[in-house]
């Protein structure tokens, strides 16, 4: 069983290209992990939440992967790593069947339990 990811990056005055950048920077990071593909959301729809059209289109990734834990822990430990090391003041949602985490410029603590509730909702063990 598999299991599809989208994320969706969201920069404030950000066009279609400096989105498209930055998940391309974002895809070469998730690359990197134990996942089936990562590649760029081709359905026409975007997370709830972000900017219709072509601009949301063009930072929205779809990552396919085993729905365990470790899987599900790993893309959003990468996607949280990136977010810290890059300038800018930016979101990524996270979206499995509907339902969206929202990765932001909150405390670690509180992202931490909110990323913890939503991977239990959502992981096999």
């Amino acid at each position: 069983m598999s299991a599809e990811l989208r994320l969706g990056v969201v920069e404030d005055g950000a066009d279609s290209e400096r989105l498209e950048g930055l998940s391309l920077q974002l895809r070469r990071e998730l690359l990197g992990l134990d996942v089936a593909s990562v590649e760029p959301d081709r359905s026409g729809t975007a997370p709830e939440g972000t900017r219709g059209g072509l601009v949301a289109m063009a930072g929205v990734l779809v990552v396919s992967l085993q729905p365990t834990v470790q899987a599900v822990a790993g893309v959003i430990a990468t996607v949280r790593d990136w977010m810290r090391r890059t300038d800018g003041n930016r979101t990524v949602k996270i979206e499995i069947g509907g339902d969206v985490l929202e990765l932001t410029g909150a405390s670690d603590q509180v992202q931490q339990r909110l990323v913890d509730d939503w991977i239990k909702r959502h992981a096999a063990s």
